[in-house]
């Protein structure tokens, strides 16, 4: 994975990162499509698509660190895209990285104090 790193520390902050990530990952499954397809071939090994707190994204093999600096998105995401309607791969790329938006949120969160992680999780993702 690149080296986008960010470290949010408060609500607001982790807002910011979720909410770019996810215009990331939004991009490569619309605007971006065709090329985020082309990247996940199947021949390849097990590729995840990470949303970058820049609003980029990018289609590559899970971090090598263990534990990982940040919890991984769905692995293989690639092995599927020719086996099922594209529209359906799509959707299904969509759910797990909803999944792994949410888990990268709420391991930003768990670093907060309590007053702070309600006020995060019932205002910003509830």
């Amino acid at each position: 994975m690149a080296s986008i790193s960010s470290s949010p520390r408060t609500v607001e902050e982790i807002f910011k990162d979720y909410s770019a990530r996810r215009a990331g990952i939004l991009r490569a499954l619309t605007n971006d499509v065709e090329e985020f397809s082309n990247l996940c071939d199947p021949e390849k090994e097990n590729l995840c698509l990470y949303g970058h707190p820049n609003e980029t994204w990018e289609v590559n093999l899970p971090a090598d660190e263990v534990p990982p600096e940040l919890p991984e998105p769905a692995l293989g995401i690639n092995f599927a895209r020719d086996g099922m309607n594209h529209i359906d791969w799509l959707s299904l790329v969509a759910v797990h990285s909803d999944c792994w938006l949410l888990a990268v949120a709420y391991f930003f969160g768990a670093r907060l104090n309590r007053n702070e992680r309600y006020s995060y999780i019932f205002t910003k993702l509830g």
